[in-house]
């Protein structure tokens, strides 16, 4: 006899959870607080780019979808950093030139995966479906079909919460004694602008270099731009929300289009320079938020348990969000086909396998934050990765940099960072003890021309 699971949200990791599951024999109701994004030809909501890497790659391939991702999907080797005078500097991501994230669009994403789903004859799917209620010891979860105001439940062997950063369903679970929850928000909001293609020039129909993130780090705050297979480009704003002495030039202090473009003519200059939708981007897109979310436990009652963004929401400046929640449902798969009789046992393994390397992926992404507006656009920072590479080349058994181990393999976050932290500390070791050899050098050489 089959099990069923729901899954609560169609969303990227919801719709490759059902994938999955449905192929291992599983019967999948699959539901969506928002409507049927086919019906639209796009996905609402966020749309920042995703940069899909080796974990997200590995998850897709395993549902056959890797090709069909790929397909319009744009390679980036590397980064390339605009200064604000407009000169450009390119850093490869690693010394390996095999080596590149992927440029995706979300909402091409999502659709690909939620038809994958639909294909699927195990899976069936509702749309404007409203989390309510959750008796994780019965199994049972109610929702509110928002178009009629009716009330229904459904039982099942497994629900999953996918439904993201604001899970309805993990809103639900934080009402239980010993559900422990912590949001981090972080200062800066996110606005979205956009580079449209152009007809003429060396990249063309791109304005700029496709095969690159490009970023404007301007120290304490930053625009990044992503090539899309049209031509254009998405290109986000990351500013504090409140303005401060050290960082005066934010969210609340820079809200109109006359500002905004006075305060990119001094800033990104070479980008205002092909952004003829620059007013009208700036009035009408939002700020966004960004959290940071870290609960425990994951799961409840042997019934209910969290996957991706709505166990453990990160912010994006590693790129990992979608790539670790699809890390999430393979792992779910995996504990629930080596317990096939025990999903209680399941759930546990699976939270113990994901749960350590959620929290490392979370802190390397706030850290990574910070190097990607602050420090990619010093000369040290430069010669610093040069010399990474350089180490990882000669003895790549004994150094692989952080930015290769998290994009670059599947080896656990968590193992990368502590790997990465031993790393550094080496580096800081050789690099003092280099300091006392040119030292002890120059004091014989001063000592040898003294006498």
């Amino acid at each position: 006899m089959s099990k069923c699971v729901i899954i609560v949200g169609a969303g990227l990791a919801g719709c490759l959870l059902a994938v999955y599951l449905a192929r291992a024999g599983w019967d999948v109701d699959l539901r969506e607080r928002r409507g049927d994004p086919r019906d639209r030809g796009h996905v609402a909501g966020r749309s920042i780019n995703l940069a899909i890497s080796a974990r997200g790659l590995k998850a897709l391939r395993r549902a056959g979808l890797e090709d069909v991702i790929l397909r319009d999907a744009i390679r980036m080797p590397g980064r390339m950093i605009h200064s604000r005078a407009g000169a450009l500097a390119f850093q490869n991501y690693s010394s390996d030139p095999t080596h590149a994230i992927q440029s995706v669009s979300r909402s091409a994403l999502n659709l690909a995966l939620l038809n994958a789903a639909a294909a699927e004859s195990r899976v069936t799917m509702k749309f404007h479906q409203r989390c309510v209620h959750l008796d994780a010891a019965r199994g049972s979860v109610s929702f509110i079909d928002d178009n009629t105001a009716q009330e229904s439940s459904a039982s099942a062997d497994l629900i999953v919460g996918s439904d993201g950063a604001y899970s309805a369903l993990r809103g639900i679970m934080q009402k239980n004694e010993g559900f422990d929850y912590g949001q981090s928000w972080l200062s800066h909001g996110y606005k979205e602008m956009c580079i449209p293609a152009v007809t003429s020039g060396k990249h063309a129909p791109f304005a700029m270099e496709p095969k690159a993130l490009h970023i404007w780090p301007r120290g304490g705050s930053m625009m990044i731009a992503l090539p899309n297979p049209d031509g254009s480009f998405t290109c986000t704003l990351f500013w504090p929300n409140k303005s401060t002495a050290i960082n005066p030039n934010g969210f609340d202090s820079i809200r109109d289009p006359v500002t905004a473009r006075e305060h990119f003519q001094r800033e990104y200059p070479d980008a205002l320079a092909i952004m003829p939708t620059f007013d009208n981007d700036f009035a009408t897109n939002p700020v966004g938020a960004m959290l940071t979310i870290r609960c425990q436990p994951w799961s409840m009652h042997g019934r209910a348990v969290l996957l991706g963004d709505a166990a453990h929401a990160i912010v994006p400046f590693f790129g990992q969000g979608a790539n670790a929640s699809f890390e999430d449902c393979e792992s779910l798969t995996d504990a629930l086909e080596a317990h096939p009789d025990d999903i209680p046992r399941a759930l546990a393994a699976y939270e113990h396998d994901r749960k350590r390397n959620a929290d490392a992926i979370a802190e390397m992404a706030l850290t990574n934050f910070v190097e990607m507006r602050d420090k990619t656009g010093l000369r040290s920072f430069r010669i610093r990765k040069k010399f990474e590479h350089l180490l990882h080349d000669v003895a790549p058994r004994l150094y692989t940099p952080r930015y290769d181990m998290v994009s670059f393999s599947t080896i656990p976050y968590a193992d990368a960072l502590a790997r990465s932290r031993n790393q550094d500390r080496v580096l800081a070791l050789l690099a003092l003890a280099l300091a006392i050899v040119i030292v002890i050098l120059a004091a014989f050489v001063a000592w040898r021309v003294m006498r």
